[in-house]
Parts: structure tokens; C-alpha cells; sequence
């Protein structure tokens, strides 16, 4: 049971920190779109693929958004 609050838990945080990116949309550039977009997606990937670890979705949206900066940067 804790896994499933661990992963509602972590899908909610990712949910809210990409809507709060998305309110400055407009303003944001290539590689700043794909950043947020890159650690969102890297986010919900790391949950999971590690079964909910905070420590597995952190890591996933932080490589998720290195590699979503630099396809960014490539537009």
C-alpha cells in the first residue's frame, strides 16, 4: 500500500510542478520547454520503473530534464 501512496504522491508533485511551468509557457524558450517537459516525463518514468522510490522519481526527472535541455537546445 505505501508504493501506490508513493507513486500518487510523486505524480501529483510532478503534475503540479509542470503545471506551475506551463503558467510562464509563452515567455519560456526552446530549451526551457523542453527541460520542463524532458523532467516530467523523466519523472513519471523514474517512478515507474523503480516502483514509487522518491529517490527513482527525483533522479528520473533530473536526467529527464538534462536530456529534454538539450534536445531543446538542438531546435
Amino acid at each position: 500500500m505505501k508504493t501506490q501512496q508513493a507513486i500518487r504522491a510523486a505524480a501529483v508533485a510532478i503534475f503540479t510542478l509542470a503545471l506551475a511551468g506551463c503558467s510562464s509557457w509563452d515567455g519560456m524558450s526552446q530549451r526551457q520547454k523542453g527541460a520542463v517537459g524532458g523532467a516530467a516525463v523523466g519523472g513519471v518514468a523514474g517512478a515507474a520503473i523503480s516502483g514509487g522510490s522518491v529517490l527513482g522519481t527525483v533522479g528520473g526527472a533530473a536526467i529527464g530534464g538534462v536530456v529534454g535541455d538539450q534536445i531543446g537546445k538542438n531546435r
